[in-house]
């Protein structure tokens, strides 16, 4: 949550900190003789006059002229100019000359004049919420003042009382009146609104603007509809524009506005409905009593009805005229059937409203408003609240007779379910023929639709069938459509609804608990799922056996994130009685290779692999993915689940593309492809927080702290393995757990802190309760050895999981495996023997490529080589891993690599200048590890060296560097680095 507060009136902005700052870098302009300009760009709701109101309050350092645009005086020239230079009160307090009441002239209280009426006594408005209508107690108030009126009571800008009617040339009044203003006092001008004014006036505002800097003192605050930042009276002034409030922010305003005794679900209804809007958030929390914000009675529906919507955007629509607003109810019951999709159909919309004899015309009139526009082939609304409210917000007959005259300007086949569709928006009843005929046409396979399109027609299909058993089960086919659509909430909601009518039969119930089961794996506890999805399976296995199987394919799926063999097994173990041969073979694979008979595994698995080459099913090549990984084939893993990906766009699965991606990249890093991998994570990332999958988001942030690992960016690091672990913990994630885990311990590994690395490992690699997840535990292993021997410690330890990792290795299911078996050998090995294991590593590491794993071994015979006194071999094998780790990007092993080629005397990049360079290269190192806050014991792990040669040699680096301490060191390391890096 970012928040900006101080005292008195001021008011509370959530999530507004850089537009603050951009306000305050204003008024210290002011402050110190200079002038300035801002303009403030937003949508309504967004807060554009509660940051005005602010800006008003904490200017102190001169006056204020401050005003709101009046639309009704737009086409009235030099309006605005007059309204703002009258927004001055005289000195005995009345309005001055010429002013009328509609004029939003600022009086000693701050309220508008012919504004609302104040507020009860002991509140005031709570501008910083929405820029209107939330209250703070009155304890909370400073002393009113007049602070525009200059000294003695006399009139701002040191003008006469009386003033003439603008004259002259337009554009230049009203900088010639800043000219002739009192220098003596900083002066902020404040237009609420100025895209309002009428054209004269703001022609002179943006002109006056431009060269505000001819004016000592002098600055223009502005603020304007988002859609005319760019208009040619305000192009090129600095500009502010506003954007939705994240979900801190709008959390913690909504916390504020009920009282922190909001119930979560509730909660995150509001926040999901508001969308980031301020005003509607507002006005959302106080539609609801104090029994709907607790979870005590049902919400209302829809949340954000047409009168709440109209109260945050409806001033855009009631200027336009009756026939505009026809056209742009068309333009929204159209989009009602692609509610995500760029816009409706404008050849359909021209086609419907030429049919009610409305002119196509009367779209200019909302695109010269910034409401709407047509885009090529499309007609979009600007903003999503307008279009909402355009359509909730008509009269139901309007709305039905709407989509009547869209379904009757659609025809043919290719049309037929979006036809079908507002036909049964249109119905003013149940109809179980129209019924039948959507819902048909919704699941037919041949009907090219979106599934949110699906999701809407058998919603709509149930809602217009007569109370029966197909209610449920067509609410039902709804959510899952919803569900792979990326609406989780709505699926939800759907499921709700199925169940309210569900006539109790097990096909219906099993659809119910196969849904719920699903959601409930991408964004809920694991072992809930799991017991959800075994339960459809059971329900579902008499009447659909396909998809009882694909139940339990998704149960074993959840098991296997929880870590739990066994239960996975369990989800495996029926066999259907009609299954289908993929089906059958994924089943059989699985089952032998948890269970340990790699040999049997194979051949059904390589047939599923076989079967994805000519597939588009996303599912089923996820599956195959999965087979890939299991058969060590790493290559075709990042083949096959790429090609997942490519399905899952193509059928618009919202819920699917984030999955992909995390197999996909998941995949990438088993291949060492770290930046394909990160791109991958990424866009899932973003992707799965779109679609409300937190489980898929927690892999994906796992995925991404594997890869700063790697790179070396510590912070990073962190904040994904935290966000990873964050719903980890409480959802059962434990492959996603032990993923951010081995991050952790990798990035220490590549640092040099093997002790750290050894103590994060070690749970996770013994056996034990505690032991990592069963398809990552052998993974780690490598890294555990070589951390447990470079830290002397855990010996046996070490010894036995690198016995363990040789039986993993032995079943194929990894091709780094046998490279790495033999550098554990060679770490474990006694010296003689050491040297012919490491160059068996690097032979096998050729066969299977991958520069990462390849350079870590060359790494660590380098060390090796230069503890034995070699260093012409040791500069040889250090160099080349010098430049695997780059091409890998793997920059924190690369620095470690550096440092091993200085101690062997041999050139490396970066080479260290100032007063670092009289060190040796030892000494370096030594300098280097204690800057980073290791402990001589550490820093003797990490080099090989006893605690006693870290003394002696530290001593010396104080006496070359004259320093005295640990501390001035690390401020000198720290500074000559950063000169080394410029």
């Amino acid at each position: 949550m970012t928040t900006k507060t101080t005292t008195g009136t001021t008011p509370r902005l959530y999530g507004r900190d850089a537009e603050l700052d951009a306000v305050a870098a204003l008024s210290e302009r002011l402050s110190s003789g200079r002038s300035g300009v801002l303009l403030i760009a937003g949508e309504p709701g967004l807060g554009r006059s509660a940051l005005m109101d602010r800006a008003v309050r904490d200017f102190t350092a001169g006056r204020v002229l401050h005003t709101r645009a009046a639309p009704a005086e737009r086409h009235l020239a030099h309006s605005g100019l007059h309204a703002l230079l009258s927004s001055a009160p005289s000195p005995a307090g009345a309005p001055p000359p010429g002013t009328t009441p509609s004029h939003p002239v600022r009086t000693p209280g701050g309220r508008a004049a012919g504004g609302p009426a104040p507020h009860p006594p002991g509140h005031e408005t709570f501008t910083g919420l929405a820029g209107a209508g939330a209250r703070r107690p009155a304890t909370d108030r400073r002393p009113a003042t007049d602070r525009h009126t200059g000294p003695g009571g006399l009139p701002p800008l040191g003008l006469p009382p009386t003033l003439p009617p603008p004259s002259g040339t337009p554009p230049t009044d009203l900088l010639d009146l800043l000219e002739r203003a009192d220098r003596n006092r900083p002066l902020l001008v404040c237009v609420d609104d100025a895209h309002l004014w009428d054209p004269l006036s703001r022609a002179a505002l943006g002109f006056a603007a431009r060269r505000a800097d001819s004016v000592p003192a002098v600055g223009l605050l502005l603020s304007v509809a988002g859609h005319r930042a760019g208009a040619p009276d305000f192009a090129g002034l600095p500009l502010v524009r506003l954007g939705p409030l994240g979900d801190r922010a709008a959390g913690a305003l909504l916390d504020d506005l009920a009282s922190g005794t909001a119930d979560p679900l509730v909660r995150d209804a509001l926040l999901r409905e508001a969308g980031g809007n301020p005003a509607l958030l507002t006005a959302l929390a106080r539609r609801l009593s104090p029994a709907q914000l607790a979870g005590h009675a049902p919400l209302p529906r829809p949340l954000a009805d047409g009168p709440a919507l109209n109260g945050v955007v409806g001033g855009r629509l009631a200027e336009l005229p009756p026939a505009t607003r026809d056209l742009l109810l068309l333009v929204a019951a159209a989009h009602e059937y692609r509610p995500d999709g760029c816009g409706a159909d404008a050849a359909l919309v021209l086609r419907a409203a030429r049919a009610a004899g409305i002119d196509p015309a009367a779209l200019d009139a909302a695109e010269r408003a910034g409401v709407a526009r047509s885009a090529g082939d499309r007609v979009r609304f600007d903003d999503p609240l307008v279009r909402r409210a355009v359509h909730r917000g008509a009269p139901l007959a309007r709305r039905r007779a709407a989509h009547a005259r869209l379904a009757a300007a659609l025809d043919g086949d290719r049309d037929r379910l979006a036809r079908l569709t507002h036909r049964a928006l249109a119905a003013e009843g149940p109809d179980a023929r129209l019924a039948a005929e959507l819902a048909s046409a919704a699941v037919a396979p041949d009907v090219r639709a979106e599934p949110l399109q699906r999701s809407l027609a058998l919603a709509r299909a149930a809602d217009v069938t007569p109370a029966d058993g197909s209610r449920a089960a067509r609410l039902t086919a709804a959510a899952e459509y919803a569900r792979l659509g990326g609406r989780p909430h709505r699926a939800a909601e759907l499921l709700a609804a199925a169940r309210e009518g569900a006539a109790g039969h097990d096909a219906v119930r099993g659809g119910a608990e196969l849904v719920r089961g699903a959601l409930a794996l991408r964004d809920g506890p694991v072992a809930d799922a799991y017991e959800a999805l075994l339960m459809a399976a059971a329900l579902l296995d008499p009447h659909d056996p396909e998809a009882a199987q694909g139940a339990r394919f998704a149960a074993m799926e959840a098991a296997w994130a929880a870590g739990d063999s066994a239960s996975c097994l369990a989800a495996l173990d029926p066999r259907p009685s009609r299954p289908r041969p993929e089906d059958d073979d994924f089943r059989t694979g699985m089952l032998a290779a948890l269970t340990g008979r790699f040999g049997d595994a194979r051949g059904p698995l390589r047939r599923v692999l076989d079967r994805a080459a000519c597939d588009d099913d996303p599912l089923r090549l996820l599956r195959a993915g999965a087979a890939a990984l299991v058969l060590g084939d790493v290559a075709a893993a990042c083949r096959v689940n790429a090609r997942a990906l490519a399905a899952a766009r193509a059928r618009a699965a919202a819920t699917l593309v984030p999955l992909a991606l995390e197999h996909l990249a998941y995949a990438e890093l088993r291949t060492g492809r770290h930046a394909r991998a990160r791109a991958h994570a990424e866009e899932g990332l973003r992707t799965a927080h779109r679609s409300g999958q937190r489980n898929v988001v927690a892999h994906h942030h796992a995925v991404l702290a594997l890869v700063a690992s790697i790179e070396g960016d510590r912070t990073l690091l962190a904040g994904h393995a935290d966000a990873a672990l964050e719903v980890a913990g409480p959802h059962g994630l434990a492959q996603a757990a032990s993923l951010a885990e081995w991050a952790r311990a990798r990035a220490d590994l590549g640092r040099g802190m093997a002790l750290d690395a050894a103590a994060r490992l070690g749970p996770l690699v013994r056996p034990g309760h505690r032991r990592g997840h069963f398809a990552v535990r052998m993974l780690m292993a490598p890294c555990f050895v070589e951390a447990a021997v470079l830290a002397g410690e855990c010996a046996a330890d070490a010894r036995t999981a690198a016995e363990e990792f040789a039986v993993w290795a032995a079943l194929g299911g990894d091709p780094q495996a046998p490279a790495q078996l033999a550098r554990c050998r060679a770490l474990l090995a006694p010296g003689p023997e050491a040297e012919a294991l490491y160059a068996h590593a690097l032979a096998r590491h050729e066969r299977a490529g991958g520069d990462f794993e390849r350079a870590r071994t060359l790494l660590l015979y380098g060390k090796w080589l230069r503890r034995r006194r070699r260093p012409r071999e040791a500069r040889g094998r250090l160099k080349d891993a010098l430049y695997a780790f780059e091409r890998s990007g793997a920059t924190v092993w690369a620095e470690q690599t550096r440092a091993e080629l200085r101690a062997t005397g041999g050139a490396a990049a970066r080479e260290t200048a100032g007063p670092l360079a009289r060190l040796t290269p030892q000494q370096l190192r030594i300098a280097r590890c204690v800057a980073e806050g290791a402990t001589n014991r550490e820093v003797a792990l990490r080099l090989s060296i006893s605690p006693r040669t870290v003394d002696h040699h530290l001593r010396n680096v104080f006496a070359l560097l004259g320093i005295r301490s640990r501390v001035e060191l690390s401020r000198l390391v720290a500074r000559e680095e950063t000169v080394g890096a410029g």
